[in-house]
């Protein structure tokens, strides 16, 4: 017969192999999401051939995908320009302290940086497939050395895209 003092011992002993495995658990799966949430940073140009040309460059933070994710845009001292998250059916900007919901990243980055983006094709052109987008030409023979260009054709006005990213 065993002892009610090693009975609680054996117990005790278990509950807590139990509560570390699922910690370890926790942690494995936690390890696995934030290797699935790719995040790359950055310099950003975009340039606009509208009437004034717009011309725009930041630093660049850019994780997720292109259903969800989130893309931080830094002046050059480090303050955040702009901040932008988008899920299904929502994109959000902030900027100055207010923030602003749309339905669409492409009316987000319409209303933002003056240029519809392609966050479809962005995702993809940073994983080195050359998805096609009508309008959109990508340039990836410099993605090895961290080097993405775009541009947008059709509809006006043309548009330029450059990435440069930290290795």
């Amino acid at each position: 017969m065993v002892s009610r003092r090693r009975r609680r011992a054996l117990c005790t002993t278990l509950a807590l192999s139990a509560l570390l495995g699922a910690c370890a658990q926790l942690d494995q799966n936690r390890m696995q999401a934030d290797l699935a949430q790719r995040v790359w940073r950055g310099r950003l140009a975009l340039r606009v051939e509208s009437n004034p040309v717009q011309s725009f460059s930041a630093g660049l933070e850019l994780r997720g995908d292109a259903q969800i994710g989130e893309l931080m845009l830094f002046g050059p001292l480090g303050t955040t320009l702009l901040a932008v998250s988008w899920r299904p059916g929502q994109a959000t900007l902030r900027r100055n302290g207010q923030a602003r919901q749309f339905d669409s990243m492409s009316t987000l980055t319409q209303e933002a940086l003056g240029a519809d983006l392609p966050m479809n094709a962005l995702f993809a052109w940073l994983a080195g497939d050359n998805a096609r987008i009508a309008g959109w030409q990508a340039d990836l023979s410099g993605l090895g050395d961290g080097r993405l260009a775009a541009r947008r054709s059709e509809p006006a006005p043309v548009a330029e895209l450059r990435l440069i990213l930290e290795p």
